[in-house]
């Protein structure tokens, strides 16, 4: 009989339930005994032993449905061996409730966060296989995570609909796009919805530039420019400051984000009007588009595989085109970002797409 736990932590993405099912369908098709615990809400379900036993019902009709069927919840890492409110040692009880229901390995589907904690209960001797989930694509150690192909497709059809009202009012139009820290997703989407500016946090802009672009395409004739722009992009000047220093800054910010501070400065220098658009949380909602269905079943699969051959301590990504296990120790506490050197942002200014840099 194999005993396999499996949890959602972090920010939900679609194609998690793909991938779950993927797991699933694998070792059920096997022929083997298995028993599939899920644990509810991330690693408090591990934590405060919440869980219940998944049968073969609970993953069929879940390929085109996103979230997660089990719950998700955000756990810093940094608090992880910090014990709770009422003194429970997290760590110690993830390891009681992994002997208790006498699991032979959990399946862990996450993000940056998710695998740094996955990596500390591999350490700790259970075993762990992780699927690599973010809409950021940021993860260490896989070309390509699930959830962001789904993402990018909701960020540029929020770009392609501005088209049409920027066009006819003559507007400026900012489209903020889910990235904190890294920004692939506002890369991507914005060269696919024909941004004429692209706002990306490895990339520090010079917002006079910025102006120089959208009047450059205004003198060309053009009546409208749109900007993609990351969540977490930063000017040249906010870029030197220190991190405390930026702390600061952001403590008694005048604005709800970075999108309104340069519409406003881009009002104030250059007299044009500036609408700004922030799509929010439906890029990570919704049915997983077709590829992410795809490569979230082919992780999951390979997922399977490694439990039904005992393999653990491996997250299973995507390299040059190949599934491959990745060694959790080299994934965790890593950050995979945009490359300003790259092809793809050379490529894009190639295309005349302004960086503000």
């Amino acid at each position: 009989m194999k005993r396999i736990g499996m949890l959602t932590s972090g920010g939900d993405c679609q194609a998690l339930n793909a991938a779950m099912r993927g797991v699933a369908k694998t070792l059920f098709n096997a022929k083997e005994d298995v028993e599939i615990y899920g644990f509810l809400d991330g690693y408090k379900g591990l934590i405060y032993g919440k869980f219940r036993m998944l049968t073969g019902s609970d993953f069929s009709g879940i390929l085109t449905k996103g979230g997660t069927i089990l719950g998700s919840s955000r756990m810093p890492f940094k608090l992880m061996r910090e014990p709770d409110e009422n003194g429970l040692n997290k760590v110690e009880a993830m390891k009681q409730n992994y002997h208790k229901l006498q699991l032979d390995c959990l399946v862990i589907l996450g993000g940056n966060g998710t695998h740094k904690t996955a990596n500390l209960l591999k350490e700790e001797g259970l075993n762990v296989i992780t699927l690599p989930k973010t809409i950021d694509n940021d993860l260490w150690g896989t070309d390509m995570t699930f959830g962001f192909q789904s993402a990018v497709n909701i960020a540029t059809e929020a770009i392609d609909n501005i088209h049409t009202t920027a066009a006819s009012h003559g507007r400026v139009f900012i489209v903020e796009v889910m990235g904190h820290k890294v920004g692939f997703l506002t890369l991507n989407a914005g060269m696919a919805g024909g941004a004429d500016v692209i706002l990306i946090p490895e990339i520090p802009y010079d917002i006079d530039k910025v102006i120089g672009a959208i009047k450059e395409r205004h003198d060309r004739g053009s009546r409208f420019t749109i900007l993609a722009v990351a969540e977490g992009a930063i000017s040249k000047e906010d870029a030197k400051l220190s991190k405390k220093e930026y702390k600061k800054k952001l403590e008694n910010y005048a604005y709800p984000s970075v999108s309104y501070e340069i519409a406003a400065q881009i009002e104030k220098k250059s007299g044009m009007e500036v609408r700004v658009t922030v799509p929010g949380h439906t890029q990570r909602g919704g049915t997983p588009c077709p590829y992410d269905r795809v490569f979230a079943s082919r992780l999951g699969s390979e997922a399977g595989k490694l439990i039904l051959k005992g393999e653990y301590g491996f997250m299973v990504g995507y390299k040059n085109r190949e599934i491959v296990k990745v060694p959790l120790e080299e994934v965790a506490g890593k950050l995979k970002m945009v490359d300003p050197a790259s092809s793809i942002v050379k490529e894009a200014k190639m295309l005349g797409i302004s960086f503000g840099d």
